[in-house]
């Protein structure tokens, strides 16, 4: 089976996760997709498989080289898909690409503009996946399930592919940040790992954002507005003050590669109480923090002109930029790089804009880079996966387990 065809299938599975839900996993759908998936490892090989009460799906593909003694690798991938788009009822189909827009949904006029998309064009001739433009795809990050698994099923086939231990990882509630949460590091046993989450083939990251979570709580003072002069305190309008003071070019809409950005994720509130919430990110863990004492400076303004406690800003450090581990350990970045060349592509090494689990892996003792699993628009109803790229994945994982079994163990 190719990647494609496990991908279609797994579609099926509606695993949004959930920001509000209080435990792990956050949905029946993932506990419903990790089931099967359990059993599509017992039938690819796979041993020491264990499925555990947070719906962290573990197993090993044993070494076929004669007493091996080599680092032990990882890959990991995420059974969640975002909740930012509808994610029920996905229906995938193929189009063969031959330039233009990529219609999605001839009757509703759904489609991927290349005008909005140009990339697009650079797959041209290719076959690719997309939903009918109601839904996301679940791309993110099922196609990095499907590859892993198609290399499983590549490895249990063919036995001249010789390999060490691999240790593999599905987890549950990565969209909503909760993924590495009850990751047991020990237990997974791997030295190091890849997590096969990334956008298009090629790419391989070693780089993510530092990340901090900003709550911002605004008490004002209601009084008649017939009668409010010098006395009404309007939370929300300072809400709307505070917010002025944000630079605006030091916002998501307006950065790239290593700008970092202050986002304002929502607001609410009325005259006696508003609240905002924020995501600071940087890869420079230092300018993030400074960014953070800007937001402490402003309440300290609105503090001295509407009276003291009236704007409380709360900090909360999430992730760290992972390259702070993976500098360390350069032979990791190296192998996916070179086999990336050796197959015709010239690697994509850009910062990511945003996290993954290797961000919180890596700091958690198991040094975690990302790989591209030949997809784009994620968290979209544009989302969209290429067979072929896919199919270039599998065989850069299959290259990638050659190369790793040949590595020094401390890697």
């Amino acid at each position: 089976m190719r990647a494609y065809e496990r991908l279609i299938r797994y579609t099926a599975y509606p695993t949004g996760s959930d920001p509000k839900c209080e435990t792990t996993p956050s949905s029946q759908a993932q506990w419903d997709f990790a089931r099967d998936l359990e059993t599509e490892m017992r039938d690819l090989g796979f041993t020491d498989i264990d499925l555990d009460e947070h719906c962290y799906l573990m197993g090993e593909i044993p070494a076929n080289i004669p007493d091996y003694k080599g680092p032990v690798m990882g890959l990991i991938a995420h059974i969640d898909v975002s909740c930012e788009a509808p994610f029920n009822d996905v229906k995938p189909h193929i189009v063969h690409y031959e330039g233009g827009d990529l219609i999605q949904n001839e009757e509703k006029d759904l489609r991927v503009s290349v005008s909005d998309f140009p990339f697009l064009e650079n797959y041209i001739g290719c076959d690719i996946i997309t939903s009918d433009g109601t839904t996301l795809l679940g791309a993110d990050n099922k196609a990095g399930i499907a590859e892993i698994l198609t290399l499983a099923e590549r490895l249990q086939k063919d036995d001249s592919i010789k390999h060490g231990t691999i240790r593999v990882c599905f987890t549950p509630d990565e969209e909503i940040g909760m993924s590495s949460e009850f990751f047991d590091v020990k237990k997974f046993g791997a030295d190091a790992a890849y997590t096969v989450d990334g956008d298009a083939f090629g790419e391989c990251q070693s780089e993510t954002f530092n990340a901090i979570e900003v709550n911002v709580v605004i008490t004002g003072l209601n009084i008649h507005p017939g009668s409010a002069k010098n006395k009404m305190i309007n939370a929300s309008r300072i809400a709307a003050e505070f917010e002025r003071m944000i630079p605006d070019a030091e916002t998501p809409e307006h950065t790239e590669m290593y700008e970092g950005f202050y986002h304002l994720c929502s607001m609410s509130g009325d005259v006696e109480k508003a609240q905002m919430e924020y995501i600071i990110r940087d890869h420079d863990l230092a300018v993030a923090r400074k960014r953070g004492e800007t937001l402490q400076k402003i309440a300290g303004f609105l503090n001295y002109k509407y009276g003291e406690g009236t704007v409380v800003v709360e900090l909360e450090e999430s992730y760290r930029n992972m390259y702070e581990i993976l500098k360390d350990h350069p032979k990791l970045v190296e192998i996916p790089l070179d086999v990336i060349r050796e197959m015709g592509t010239e690697p994509d090494t850009s910062p990511i804009r945003g996290g993954t689990d290797g961000a919180f892996l890596s700091f958690k003792g198991l040094p975690c880079p990302n790989i591209g699993p030949g997809g784009h628009n994620f968290h979209s109803r544009k989302e969209f996966a290429v067979v072929q790229s896919m199919d270039q994945a599998v065989e850069m994982l299959v290259k990638i387990t050659e190369r790793f079994a040949k590595a020094d163990k401390d890697i």
